[in-house]
């Protein structure tokens, strides 16, 4: 051979092969896939993730991921959020572009959705999409005066979703938004919110349709909050605000929801300023033999968006201190919780 791959090998068919052996992997059939900080992660078509400023849910077996479509062939009036699913958490399969919102509140132009997450409600059987949305509007200055959460709804995962409002949950500004559910099934909406100082811990009401009550205020000026409970401490981090540019990210840590927080201290050496990444999720995946909890942090590329990328990696976390490591291709085994270095 000329050391050239035969025609029939193209890159999107390299990747529907990945995404088989990766089913074998989770059967324990095959090695399994490692997860690459940082590269261009491909979905089962070969294409570039685009899931930026995402979250991910888990349904039975299958995790599923929604975040912000910045592909170059979207209509330029629309704001994309799209989904993917897998078993394993390194092979993704697009599912679809399950929110296409045309400008829902009269913004100017540059108006934008952020951070998409979604709840499952058991109760009414609807999966809610909260959303930051952001703007101004005819008279206003800056392109994010506007600062509330829109809210979307669908009868299936990664059917299309319906924008229902907006509003700013507590009366407040809303900007970054995170999403936890604890492991009492209770779901809650990190937001954070300028004026104030810093960001809320807000528990949704039963429909997740608005916010109920506000769980608990933490003054600290952090943006990209996200939130894990693990071995009976939350563990809640964040970004200082710096923008595009990447930060050193903090962690703080409490017994309950409504506090009391720890000091924040630093995820990573400050020097590194997280890798380059900024966060937004805490991924907990308990399996047979332990529990992983995973960085989802995002690499962004603010003059190419679409080729922004991601930082995933295991934390060091327990007893009250929480570490990212540098990061390196790893495995993780999510039927056993196991995760280890690529070999």
């Amino acid at each position: 051979m000329n050391g050239k791959l035969p025609a029939f090998f193209s890159t999107r068919r390299l990747a529907g092969l990945a995404f088989g052996l990766g089913l074998l992997a989770v059967s324990g059939c095959a090695p399994l896939q490692p997860i690459h900080p940082g590269a261009v992660w491909l979905d089962n078509r070969g294409e570039a993730i685009q899931a930026h400023g995402g979250g991910v849910i888990k349904l039975g077996r299958t995790y599923y991921w929604f975040g912000e479509d910045r592909s170059r062939s979207n209509a330029p009036d629309l704001r994309y959020v799209s989904c993917y699913s897998s078993r394993d958490l390194a092979h993704w399969r697009f599912r679809n572009q399950v929110l296409k919102l045309a400008n829902p509140e009269h913004l100017q132009r540059g108006w934008v959705v952020e951070r998409p997450k979604v709840f499952y409600n058991t109760r009414t059987k609807k999966y809610v999409m909260y959303l930051h949305l952001d703007g101004a509007l005819p008279g206003q200055s800056g392109s994010y005066s506007y600062a509330r959460v829109g809210v979307a709804v669908c009868d299936t995962v990664d059917g299309d979703y319906q924008y229902v409002k907006s509003f700013r949950p507590l009366d407040q500004e809303s900007r970054d938004i995170g999403q936890f559910i604890d492991d009492d099934g209770a779901a809650y909406l990190i937001f954070e919110s300028r004026p104030t100082g810093g960001f809320f811990i807000a528990q949704l009401s039963d429909d997740y349709l608005s916010v109920a009550k506000e769980t608990c205020f933490i003054k600290e000026p952090l943006e990209g909050g996200a939130l894990v409970h693990y071995q009976g401490l939350y563990y809640v981090m964040g970004s200082r605000m710096t923008g595009w540019s990447p930060n050193p990210n903090l962690y703080a840590t409490a017994p309950a929801l409504a506090g009391p927080w720890s000091e924040f201290k630093d995820i990573a050496p400050p020097a590194a300023n997280t890798y380059g990444s900024q966060s937004t999720m805490l991924l907990k995946v308990t399996g047979s033999k332990t529990a992983t909890v995973i960085y989802m942090g995002d690499l962004w590329k603010p003059r190419a968006q679409w080729d922004s990328r991601y930082l995933w990696m295991p934390l060091e976390i327990g007893e009250g201190k929480m570490w990212l490591p540098e990061p390196k291709d790893w495995t993780i085994n999510v039927r056993t919780g196991r995760t280890g270095l690529a070999k």
